[in-house]
């Protein structure tokens, strides 16, 4: 039992004394002055005495109850299997609230650092993408030899990834284009990260399928941030908006078109042959794009003003 309890019960029982002896004291006085005024006062007092003490006994009640919580004998894997049980369960809170209390009462050893990973999770689908961040992120920094290190890359990558496409935006895939990208990005460097330490990790086929629909979505943000600047003819701006896609984003299928962006934008800029050597690449991995089979000259002037208008 923790000090604390036992300093609670020891004033309960020197309340309890104080009121025995100040009933009899009210008792004595009231035969021996026969006045009607102190005796009640020393009723409602002793009532008032009474509602103190029963509110002091539910404290010291329930903090011996928060105490036997926390310290109730319970081994480590004891602890953790009851956390892992509510997990499977789904009944989140109950599943944060026992890996915390494994983590306080075992700061150590491997249940303690299992129940970290987890309870990363646990945040996740509770909703709390903050300390779900901030659990994966202490885990790595803590453990960053850890055999399930993978997971806590995977957690990270999936926690920004869900905090970036929400359901409704899962239905209307266009909106994920137009907001801002930055929990996208950091999702794509988390996955492609765990892609690159850990290849064959059981985690890795999934980061490589979301990390496509990522690729695809932030190549496309870029180009559409290109065209505005275009638009506005700062064709610096749009240069390096397209070769940042190109350089980040490889494999996206639009590519071809910041290929195209990149050298409109250098011929703006009246740097000739940086232009010619972007069409060459442009008709070498894209023989068919309609910039390069002339179709359509004018076709970046007209998608410029189909797409993302403000």
């Amino acid at each position: 039992m923790k000090l604390s309890c036992i300093i609670a019960c020891l004033y309960s029982m020197v309340l309890v004394r104080l009121f025995r002896y100040h009933s009899a004291f009210c008792s004595s006085l009231g035969q021996i002055m026969f006045l009607s005024t102190p005796s009640l006062k020393s009723s409602f007092t002793s009532k008032l005495l009474v509602g103190i003490l029963a509110a002091l006994m539910l404290v010291t009640a329930s903090g011996c109850k928060k105490d036997k919580n926390i310290e109730d004998g319970r081994s480590a894997e004891e602890m953790y299997e009851t956390a892992k049980a509510y997990l499977v369960a789904q009944n989140w809170g109950r599943a944060i609230n026992g890996y915390q209390v494994l983590s306080t009462r075992y700061p150590f050893g491997r249940y303690t650092e299992q129940a970290q990973l987890e309870l990363a999770y646990a945040y996740h689908k509770g909703g709390n993408p903050e300390a779900a961040l901030s659990t994966a992120d202490r885990f790595i920094r803590t453990y960053p030899s850890h055999p399930n290190v993978d997971y806590a890359f995977y957690i990270r990558g999936l926690t920004n990834y869900e905090m970036r496409v929400g359901f409704m935006e899962r239905l209307m895939p266009s909106r994920v284009r137009d907001r801002d990208q930055t929990a996208a990005r950091e999702s794509f460097r988390d996955f492609d990260e765990l892609v690159r330490r850990f290849p064959d990790s059981r985690y890795a086929p999934d980061a490589r399928q979301r990390m496509v629909f990522l690729r695809n979505n932030l190549s496309f943000y870029e180009l559409d941030v290109a065209r505005y600047y275009m638009r506005r003819k700062a064709y610096v701006a749009s240069a390096a908006r397209a070769r940042y896609a190109i350089e980040n984003y490889p494999g996206s299928p639009e590519l071809g078109d910041a290929l195209e962006i990149l050298a409109v934008s250098y011929t703006e800029m009246g740097l000739p042959e940086l232009a010619e050597d972007t069409m060459k690449v442009l008709a070498l991995n894209y023989p068919d794009h309609p910039y390069v089979t002339g179709e359509s000259k004018k076709g970046l002037w007209s998608r410029m003003w189909s797409w993302g208008k403000d």
